[in-house]
């Protein structure tokens, strides 16, 4: 053997190369792409612990290239996912990317986050999200299942990613979710009775006895609130707005008017002039564009700070429990009331802003039985006894 047959023989230009990294204790591949336009090399490596290992990983690698992707070798999950929250939500509502980041840095990030990107299998991910539904609810099982798919959605269109695995398993059933709640008669009677004069209880009043959402109440301006009807109208609500992107009810069919039961005009006419008395106090001057149930500083409400205040005037109103409860079960208490006093289902449906009676059905089925009625009417039957009270807080000192 001559002496040059003994030396080394070098790659040529773009070939693979494979030698051994002593600090890293491991086999290395490099990929000689030529110079990025600042001017370094561009040699996309691999290791692994044998020259076969590392000669495979080289192959997969050309075939990323060649696919015009480059799934950076050391590109993790937790980039991928925090990249995508950074990036990919764009124009969102605060409260919703808030969840979005809950769910990943408790669910996704702490279990996946290490590995990495291009490693990631399927079974992994089953393995993952059964483990998780032992804690999740369902619908938030697949919350975290759809934001890893959109972050590897994302890390794809930037070449990060060849394949996006996480399409390739299903989402199994999780926990049962909180079961929602009705107020009983008895309930909902002590409820319209407590903190009398306050925000908080006209806006119980006109969630429980109108129907409206939460995200729908919080938003409402005095425009959209017609306490004397005109001509054959009725006083109404027109729920036109919510605190969804764009300012956009949930569909179509939830943007409604409502006429309201006596008992909530009187409310609502108290707490109008309590608001404007407030407003004149500041200094400042009335007009119907402003919020219904502001804050203190004239700004939206929370969805924490109208749950707080709920739950307070809960525990006025004899609850034992009232952290158990939330406002949005106001409605469901809407719907129950309504039909254990005999609304059809579909005037309910109706009522609600449900597209069909089938959704009112099946997650509002507390004590739902089909006859005959009407709405505002039938809430001023049912709480009438409250009309006296109602109409003393209507006529409070102007």
């Amino acid at each position: 053997m001559t002496e040059t047959s003994k030396r080394r023989t070098r790659a040529g230009h773009g070939d693979d190369s494979i030698y051994w990294d002593r600090s890293k204790n491991r086999y290395i591949g490099a990929v000689s792409l030529g110079y990025t336009p600042a001017g370094k090399r561009n040699r996309p490596k691999v290791s692994g612990k044998t020259k076969a290992e590392v000669r495979q990983k080289l192959r997969e690698l050309r075939k990323e290239l060649a696919a015009g992707v480059k799934a950076p070798a050391n590109y993790t999950v937790a980039q991928a996912v925090t990249d995508w929250l950074a990036q990919g939500l764009k124009g969102r509502e605060v409260t919703s990317v808030d969840t979005y980041k809950s769910l990943a840095e408790n669910h996704i990030i702490p279990h996946l986050g290490k590995g990495k990107l291009c490693g990631l299998e399927a079974d992994h991910l089953d393995e993952w999200l059964e483990a998780e539904a032992e804690v999740l609810a369902t619908q938030s099982l697949k919350m975290v299942h759809s934001i890893l798919r959109r972050s590897i959605s994302h890390a794809q269109r930037r070449g990060r990613a060849v394949r996006n695995v996480a399409e390739l398993v299903e989402v199994p059933e999780g926990r049962a979710g909180r079961p929602s709640k009705s107020l009983s008669l008895d309930q909902g009677a002590a409820v319209l009775r407590a903190k009398q004069g306050t925000w908080i209880h006209a806006y119980v009043v006109l969630s429980l006895l109108v129907g409206v959402r939460p995200e729908e109440a919080r938003p409402l301006t005095w425009s959209h609130v017609h306490l004397t009807g005109a001509g054959k109208e009725k006083p109404h609500v027109d729920v036109w707005r919510s605190v969804r992107r764009h300012g956009d009810t949930k569909t179509r069919r939830s943007r409604r008017s409502l006429a309201m039961p006596q008992q909530t005009v009187a409310v609502m006419k108290a707490h109008k002039r309590r608001e404007q008395a407030a407003c004149s106090a500041a200094g400042m001057e009335w007009t119907d564009e402003g919020l219904v149930f502001p804050t203190e500083t004239g700004e939206l409400r929370s969805a924490l700070n109208v749950r707080r205040n709920f739950r307070s005037l809960l525990k006025d109103a004899g609850f034992e429990n009232p952290k158990e409860w939330t406002p949005r079960e106001l409605r469901t208490s809407f719907v129950s009331v309504l039909s254990d006093y005999g609304i059809p289902i579909e005037v309910i449906s109706r009522l609600v802003g449900h597209n069909g009676s089938g959704t009112t059905e099946q997650v509002y089925r507390k004590q739902l039985r089909p006859v005959i009625a009407e709405g505002a009417e039938a809430m001023d039957d049912i709480f009438g006894d409250d009309d006296d009270a109602a109409e003393d807080e209507a006529l409070e000192e102007v």
